[in-house]
């Protein structure tokens, strides 16, 4: 940690509380649309002073989902918070200049700008760890700067597509569909959170911070091979890719009297109360599903088995039950009613907070769970530029002492 001043107070700031386990951090978000400013913004969270640098345009996904035509969209409300924002033109040399200067105070920098443009502007991390030897410089891009497809857009569904993920959508389901969330997009930001908190330990021991790359597809292939590498993590291969419990068919909620649950009868145990449960003994003792080994090689007649027996119940009776039973159990979560449900109310998942510019929102948490240092709502996601001078000022400052 650097101990850079505190940020002024300003009317989108929230009450103040105790500081999170990053305080003391600055990052400097020159990222676009969701990944990086996920990462930047989990960060921010977590109690570090998150600067995000926006061209004169905006980000994107200020434009996304807005109530108001000049208002914030509902995606831009939870993905910049806890940051101030600066508006600069790299295009320039002033805007470029002052970039520099910030990014000269910043411990860690996201960026997924693509490297040709990174080198044409002068931004490139052998460009800038000159004049700032500590900083940690995350370049979230699509692919290895080091491939011939380095410079390629990246948008998540292409890195479904490249990463095998939509591979596994067509055997599970036949058809060769995207997985219906940004997938790549936030599992990649969760990756650049990691990274870049190593790469902060590894100063606190050597004094120097160095280059981080996280290429989305690398790690969605990662991320996707994971049990699904299956046979094929042998040579010679022993099998096929794919883990068969997540590929069968039916593996999906199940109808019950009164809607959709997870009843997932998991171990040997767990099927023979199943069907004892429901009156079939013989399916009870059926040699399918006997062992562990007989129900992996059938485990599509038993999701197809338990789909023809749950109707037949409420969730509230499958629940009782499943309870009883030590049976994995669930209902399936219908988010237009997530607000009510009494889990995600109580966890401050989804908190009501009052937004300067946009009135009452609905913030959604953050998971973690610190006893001394809780991450929290600490800065409510600004207008376009709006803490430009503040921070052009604050930084003029920081570098004048370091000069004197």
């Amino acid at each position: 940690m650097t101990g850079h001043p505190a940020p002024a107070q300003h009317p989108h700031d929230t009450a103040d509380g105790p500081a999170g386990p990053l305080d003391g951090l600055r990052v400097v978000d020159l990222a676009t649309v969701v990944m990086g400013p996920y990462a930047a913004r989990i960060l921010g969270d977590l109690g570090a002073d998150v600067i995000k640098i926006e061209a004169p345009g905006g980000d994107v996904m200020r434009q996304l989902h807005r109530r108001t035509e000049d208002g914030l969209g509902a995606l831009m409300l939870n993905l910049n918070r806890n940051k101030r924002s600066v508006v600069l033109d790299l295009k320039t040399s002033e805007g470029r200049q002052d970039a520099l200067d910030i990014i000269a105070t910043a411990d860690v920098l996201i960026t997924n700008m693509r490297p040709r443009a990174l080198k044409k502007l002068g931004l490139t991390y052998d460009d800038l760890a000159e004049d700032n030897p500590r900083l940690v410089y995350c370049q979230a891009a699509g692919f290895r700067s080091d491939s011939p497809y380095a410079d390629r857009a990246a948008y998540d569904e292409v890195v479904q597509a490249t990463s095998g993920m939509v591979d596994l959508m067509r055997r599970a389901t036949g058809k060769p569909a995207y997985v219906p969330t940004v997938m790549a997009d936030k599992v990649c930001g969760l990756a650049i959170v990691q990274a870049v908190q190593a790469a902060l330990l590894a100063r606190v021991r050597t004094g120097r911070g160095q280059r981080v790359e996280v290429p989305m597809a690398d790690t969605m292939f990662a991320f996707t091979l994971l049990e699904h590498i299956g046979g094929r993590a042998f040579e010679p291969p022993h099998g096929e890719v794919g883990f068969p419990r997540s590929l069968a068919p039916r593996h999906e909620a199940v109808p019950t009297k009164d809607g959709y649950a997870c009843v997932l009868p998991y171990s040997v145990a767990n099927v023979r109360d199943f069907f004892q449960e429901v009156g079939r003994a013989d399916l009870a003792e059926d040699p399918r599903f006997a062992d562990r080994d007989s129900m992996r090689q059938h485990i599509g007649d038993l999701y197809d088995l338990i789909a023809q027996y749950t109707p037949t119940r409420t969730g509230a009776e499958w629940a009782d039950f499943c309870a009883r039973a030590g049976i994995p159990f669930a209902p399936v979560l219908d988010l237009d009613h997530a607000g009510e449900h009494e889990y995600w109310s109580q966890g401050g998942m989804l908190a009501l907070a009052d937004h300067p510019d946009e009135g009452a929102y609905r913030v959604i948490g953050t998971p973690f769970h610190f006893s001394d240092t809780p991450a929290a709502l600490r800065r409510h996601c600004p207008p376009l530029g709006r803490h430009t001078e503040e921070v052009r000022a604050e930084v003029r400052a920081i570098l004048r002492a370091r000069r004197t």
